[in-house]
């Protein structure tokens, strides 16, 4: 785990609200000057905390509206099986996430499709000649909320 400090702290929370502010405005909000905010960035960016900057879509927009969450066991689970549908699995665009879980289940995918016709096909077409799967379990999300940010 990487040590953080309070100025390190304020520059994640601001740029997981914002990954496009500027520098300059960045500085700005947390009341130091361009140079130390750029090297934490940067610092921040190397040091792997930082991983990515990326856009937030709505899914409605773009046909991807309904979100289901299967809950999936397995057959076998060996290492190498588990990788495998794993791979498989997120090679499909309506796959979202995957989660290997303990508990009742041994997966967890989230899938986002535009209706169920989509799903059902997904299903019918995709899921159910995917190797080694005993059963699944599917949960449709009614209504659903991200909070956008690790409180830090």
């Amino acid at each position: 785990m990487i040590k953080l400090d309070d100025i390190d702290r304020k520059i994640l929370k601001i740029l997981q609200e914002n990954g496009r502010i500027t520098t300059k405005v960045l500085a700005n909000e947390i009341h130091l000057s361009n140079t130390p905010v750029y090297e934490r960035v940067k610092k921040l960016e190397r040091s792997g905390v930082i991983r990515k900057y990326r856009a937030e879509i709505d899914p409605d927009k773009i046909g991807k509206g309904t979100t289901i969450f299967i809950m999936v066991s397995l057959i076998n689970h060996t290492k190498g099986v588990v990788e495998q549908f794993k791979i498989q699995l997120l090679s499909f665009p309506e796959v979202m996430e995957f989660y290997y879980i303990s508990g009742n289940h041994d997966a967890m995918i989230k899938v986002m499709v535009n209706d169920m016709h989509e799903f059902k096909a997904f299903i019918e077409d995709k899921l159910s000649i995917v190797e080694n799967i005993y059963q699944f379990h599917s949960i449709f999300a009614i209504l659903g909320e991200q909070k956008g940010a690790f409180d830090i």
